[in-house]
C-alpha cells in the first residue's frame, strides 16, 4: 500500500528538523561564546536563588537586600542579551 502525501511531507519535515539539530550540535562554540553562556547562567541561577529566599524571608533589611541583589542581576542578564 502506497503512503499518502501528507505522511511523506511531515516525515520530510521531521528529518529536515533533525538534521538542523545535528548540525547547530557539530557547530562548535568560540571561546567567548562558552564564557557568555557560562556567565548567563550563572547569573540565571543566582537570580533564581534571591527569588527564592526573597519569597522565604519575613526581615525587612533582609528583603531590601534582595531586591538590590535582583536589580543588580537583571542588569547583568540584560547587559549579557545586549552583547550578543
Amino acid at each position: 500500500m502506497s503512503r499518502g502525501w501528507e505522511s511523506k511531507a511531515v516525515e520530510s519535515q521531521m528529518e529536515e528538523a533533525a538534521a538542523r539539530r545535528s548540525a547547530v550540535r557539530q557547530t562548535p562554540l568560540s571561546a567567548d561564546e562558552v564564557l557568555a553562556r557560562s556567565e548567563r547562567q550563572s547569573l540565571e541561577l543566582s537570580r533564581t536563588r534571591v527569588l527564592h529566599d526573597l519569597e522565604s524571608t519575613t526581615h525587612s533589611r533582609r528583603r531590601e537586600q534582595l531586591n538590590a541583589a535582583l536589580r543588580y542581576l537583571d542588569e547583568k542578564i540584560a547587559a549579557c542579551a545586549k552583547s550578543r
